[in-house]
């Protein structure tokens, strides 16, 4: 009778608040080695059970601390927390050197381009490399007015300087004077080029915290990407860790520790999900190499021609291609291209330095993968030679090329130099760059902008090293240029007869003038003629009403 009843199984036996806040911790430690806050855990999940389950609270741990305090005295330690917690937080031996990179940027103003926009501030991260030097991205620093560094743990910033800007690559290379900046803190070691499927860490300090921030992907592709800022096409890869605004310039380490690339920009549109690129180590090197080869960043040269893929077997018969080879056709050479003279339209480029190119304009990468024979050009320096072989009218020939950077009719960037101008008679010249475009029109100019401008940007070539597309950019509104008001960015063919080549030689030719009358002939067929005397003397008034401080820039007085 006193008996109890029987029980089918032994019923499992409730889980300690020790033992399921160790689950708890040895789980955290696997994802991002941060602990979890105190909870309530269902103990279904422990065991399955009749009736109501069970709700276990799971202690935080300074409370479980002072427990075991109570329990032992004032000595009680937790060692196996400690041991975990420690681990976790060694997973990338380099992160040490991540730094968090503070930016003030002060804008050149293009519509107005004797003023400055107003500052403003911004942060990004960046890695201590060897030589007292330390990485990040062109655009983190671009404009840039003043640069703080500050390292993780650190309550101080340190003043940094700019040691070179790379803007097709993305990449911009500081140092420290400060002697205390360095210590404590080894460099970041450079890893291989990674696999597909390869591991990769990304380290950095972006929006939604202060703290260093580590995010974790695959390698997910590798090609010849398009570099945003630098509106450029270099080798880049493609992984599936967030890349977020901040994170611009961080590291992305391997299983190893090893840098394999730097984060710099990603792709963000409603039909993708967690697209990041980052820069690898062959585009580093070679940047790092530049500057310490030259003293100051050359940029990556190119070959100086447009080409045309030879898919079609009809196109390679016209051409007298035999069945075994294979190439791409020049269409268009690039005048300012030193060796512009030895390379002809329709001729087809086989190999270059000896590496055979394929009729969609491949070469062999690394097993089962080819990519475009452009990463072979990227890997020379500005001023090297390359050994090009061409098949011309059925004959095969060789030619040591000349390779040199790319001179655009538009310029992709300014380089840190304020924008050139020169105004006479209330008409504002300019020449035309990619940012005054994106300043004029928005980050739309491509559609937005007038389309002989754009058709110039796309397709036509500089024909010296010296020439610009030069505009007026605005009319300051005075007596003199009475019915002009209204021309907006229209360019400047030639002045009172002659080729305008440059601003400066616009302003030069003006300055010089001794005829009559001033006249200016632009685009749609339109002319504008003022007389020289009262056009010059207008032209301080005009200055004066404006606070404008100099008809022409710094750069056209030398």
């Amino acid at each position: 009778m006193g008996e109890t009843k029987r029980k089918r199984g032994r019923k499992p036996k409730p889980a300690t608040d020790e033992e399921t806040a160790s689950q708890d911790y040895s789980t955290a430690s696997k994802n991002d080695a941060v602990p979890l806050p105190a909870t309530t855990i269902d103990s279904d999940s422990q065991g399955r059970r009749r009736g109501r389950p069970k709700k276990i609270k799971v202690a935080s741990p300074e409370r479980r601390s002072s427990r075991l305090a109570d329990l032992n005295g004032d000595c009680a330690v937790e060692p196996p927390l400690m041991t975990k917690w420690e681990g976790a937080v060694k997973v990338v031996p380099s992160m040490d050197a991540v730094v968090k990179v503070f930016c003030v940027h002060t804008e050149p103003n293009f519509s107005l381009p004797w003023q400055r926009k107003r500052q403003y501030s911004s942060s990004s991260s960046g890695f201590i490399v060897g030589g007292r030097r330390v990485l990040t991205n062109a655009h983190s620093v671009e404009h840039h007015t003043q640069v703080k560094l500050k390292k993780r743990g650190s309550d101080t910033k340190y003043l940094a300087t700019v040691l070179a800007i790379g803007t097709e690559c993305d990449i911009a290379m500081l140092t420290v004077s400060d002697d205390e900046f360095w210590e404590g803190v080894s460099p970041v070691e450079f890893g291989d080029l990674p696999a597909l499927q390869d591991a990769v860490t990304v380290v950095g300090y972006p929006i939604g915290g202060d703290t260093i921030s580590v995010t974790s992907g695959v390698v997910s592709r590798m090609e010849i990407l398009s570099y945003v800022h630098g509106s450029t096409e270099l080798l880049g890869l493609q992984i599936d860790a967030a890349i977020n605004s901040g994170n611009s310039g961080g590291p992305a380490f391997n299983d190893k520790g090893k840098c394999v690339g730097i984060a710099f920009q990603s792709l963000k549109h409603e039909d993708v999900e967690n697209i990041g690129y980052v820069i690898p180590t062959p585009v580093i090197l070679h940047f790092i190499q530049d500057y310490e080869k030259n003293g100051a960043y050359t940029g990556f040269p190119i070959l100086g021609v447009e080409w045309q893929k030879m898919e079609n077997p009809d196109l390679r018969m016209s051409m007298g291609m035999g069945p075994d080879q294979k190439g791409v056709r020049i269409r268009r050479i690039e005048p300012t291209a030193p060796e512009s003279h030895v390379l002809k339209p329709s001729d087809v480029i086989l190999s270059f330095d000896g590496v055979n190119i394929a009729n969609d304009g491949t070469v062999p990468f690394r097993h089962g993968e080819r990519i475009g024979f452009s990463y072979l050009v990227s890997q020379k320096y500005t001023g090297d030679r390359a050994l090009v072989k061409v098949f011309r009218n059925s004959q095969i020939l060789e030619f040591n090329i000349k390779l040199a950077t790319h001179k655009r009719l538009v310029p992709a960037h300014i380089k840190g130099r304020p924008p050139s101008y020169y105004i006479i008679a209330g008409f504002v010249f300019t020449a035309v760059s990619v940012p005054y475009l994106r300043s004029e029109y928005g980050k739309d100019y491509e559609f937005d902008a007038p389309v002989k401008l754009l058709d110039k940007h796309l397709h036509s070539m500089a024909q010296s090293v010296d020439e610009q597309l030069l505009v007026v950019s605005q009319v300051l509104v005075s007596d003199i240029n009475i019915g002009y008001e209204e021309i907006v960015n229209t360019q400047v063919l030639s002045f009172n007869g002659k080729p305008v080549k440059n601003l400066k030689s616009l302003a030069t030719m003006v300055e010089s003038c001794d005829d009559e009358f001033l006249k200016f002939d632009l685009e749609y067929q339109q002319i504008v003629v003022l007389k020289t005397s009262t056009a010059k003397a207008a032209t301080l008034d005009i200055l004066t009403t404006h606070c404008i401080p100099s008809a022409m820039s710094d750069d056209l007085k030398t």
